[in-house]
């Protein structure tokens, strides 16, 4: 007499297993993870509301240097889309078959720019560094950051690489490297210029660096997985809407 009522109970519980499993599985098409070099960060968070309200889609994001998210793409992070500060990182995923249909393309390009929290660089960057007066300057790391490799070409074009090897402060990626300018941990630092352009109350000083004294800084973005989610986010920044936004927070449209 207890076997139909176990077999009842049985095939609820394979019934609503299913079901969560099944809704589970479908919440996760919705969803996608993009790794995203940390000077785009805010541009990635208003191209995410932007996105998401004319879409079901979520956009979740990880931000931080380029280096160490290339590095974590090769060891198996279930990223589904890489924006990436550089293009060779992408170039080279594409290479190692990482990119969904050859999904590779340039997002922005990025400026570089010496920035203080105090008005020290009022009477010329340039100037200001060629004076060495100043304790501490910030760059980020240039093996993990391509705004950090622009600030070592720019300095060793200036004969200044080696002058200022004791002073500098490594950030290991930009957004920490303007943090240590805005707390005063450095006198002040080679960051993006998007971060200057996006502070709510401007203060500081700044030098836009002349794009002539380093490489171009081109960002590209690299579709890794088939995620529907992230390869309607890719398409959306390429839309005059998105372009309008990557523009606006202080970078040049390729």
């Amino acid at each position: 007499m207890k076997k139909p009522a176990m077999t009842f109970a049985k095939n609820v519980f394979l019934l609503l297993f299913t079901f969560f499993t099944l809704g589970t599985a479908n919440a996760g098409e919705k969803k996608a993870l993009i790794a995203v070099a940390s000077n785009f960060t805010e541009t990635a968070r208003e191209l995410a509301v932007a996105f998401e309200a004319e879409t079901s889609g979520t956009i979740q994001f990880s931000f931080g240097s380029t280096g160490k998210h290339f590095s974590q793409i090769e060891n198996g992070a279930p990223f589904d889309a890489f924006l990436s500060a550089d293009a060779e990182r992408p170039r080279l995923l594409k290479e190692k078959g990482k990119a969904v249909d050859g999904v590779v393309f340039t997002y922005a390009m990025g400026r570089l720019a010496l920035w203080s929290s105090s008005g020290i660089l009022s009477g010329g960057g340039e100037n200001f560094l060629r004076a060495g007066e100043f304790k501490r300057l910030a760059i980020a790391k240039p093996e993990l950051a391509p705004y950090g490799a622009a600030a070592k070409k720019v300095l060793i074009g200036m004969n200044m690489w080696d002058k200022v090897q004791a002073r500098l402060v490594y950030g290991d990626n930009i957004s920490q490297t303007f943090q240590f300018v805005e707390t005063g941990n450095a006198d002040f630092g080679f960051v993006a210029w998007s971060q200057v352009k996006e502070l709510k109350q401007p203060r500081g000083s700044s030098w836009q660096v002349p794009a002539r004294l380093h490489d171009p800084i081109a960002q590209d973005a690299i579709l890794l997985t088939d995620n529907k989610v992230a390869r309607d986010f890719l398409k959306f920044m390429q839309s005059p809407k998105g372009k309008q936004i990557i523009e606006a927070h202080g970078y040049d449209l390729p």
